[in-house]
């Protein structure tokens, strides 16, 4: 191999930490960002802006808008082949390495966007998937990708809301969470799954840190269910006039 196209004194340079998660923003040879995920036995590179690796699949931003435009076309005819099955689950790989980079960087509201790519590029093969057992292998992920999604959703908001409005965040992901346990049949597992222990301990560490007691939601679900509607109504006009000051 010609002395140009090794990567040794980068690896060199960049040692590898078995500790933890090393990511870092470079420039490319043209100028523009991309990142940078230090592994094992080498590195990944991802562009920032469309799909990680940088192609377009069909002439598409990314290999699920393809699929989209595709099945719009075929109407209820239309199944996934098995090559794009495989396409997808290389998107799925592409955009879990740009999440976990966006979350090291804490670079949440990137995060939260590619999560919900994921998400909805989950929902599509759910729907046109040929195979169950081949959708069920993706759908076993939905919480882990709302995991990632609600840490993330949670902190851009407790920079920019303050720390009700995470909490909030949090109190969403976790139904969302749930809602997926009770499609599958394992709501008894719910309360003991790791990754849902972890946002409710981060949540009541938001509410202790920061002296949150019932947010507004909360106040408000909690008038509904006492049939307190004068109340419920006062409360959604200031959730309203929150919104809109944002």
């Amino acid at each position: 191999m010609a002395r140009k196209e090794n990567i040794d004194r980068l690896l060199r340079d960049w040692p590898y930490d078995p500790q933890g998660i090393s990511v870092r923003k470079k420039k490319g040879d043209d100028g523009r960002e991309v990142l940078q995920m230090r592994l094992d036995l080498g590195l990944l590179q991802l562009e920032v802006q469309g799909r990680p690796d940088g192609t377009h699949p069909e002439g598409q931003d990314t290999f699920y808008e393809h699929l989209k435009k595709k099945a719009d076309a075929e109407g209820e005819t239309f199944q996934m082949s098995e090559e794009e099955c495989e396409e997808a689950d290389r998107e799925f790989v592409q955009y879990y390495h740009r999440r976990v980079c966006w979350l090291a960087l804490r670079e949440f509201e990137s995060a939260v966007a590619d999560a919900d790519h994921t998400l909805a590029l989950m929902d599509f093969c759910r729907e046109f998937s040929p195979d169950d057992q081949w959708t069920l292998s993706h759908e076993q992920y939905r919480p882990f990708v709302l995991f990632h999604r609600t840490q993330a959703a949670a902190l851009a908001a407790l920079g920019e809301g303050g720390a009700e409005v995470a909490v909030e965040a949090l109190n969403q992901g976790l139904d969302q969470i749930r809602k997926v346990f009770a499609d599958y049949e394992a709501e008894e597992e719910y309360d003991e799954d790791e990754l849902v222990t972890r946002l409710i301990e981060l949540r009541e560490s938001l509410r202790q840190h920061f002296g949150v007691g019932q947010t507004l939601q909360e106040r408000l679900e909690e008038a509904v269910a006492s049939e307190k509607y004068e109340l419920a109504a006062e409360i959604r006009d200031q959730l309203a006039k929150r919104t809109n000051a944002r």
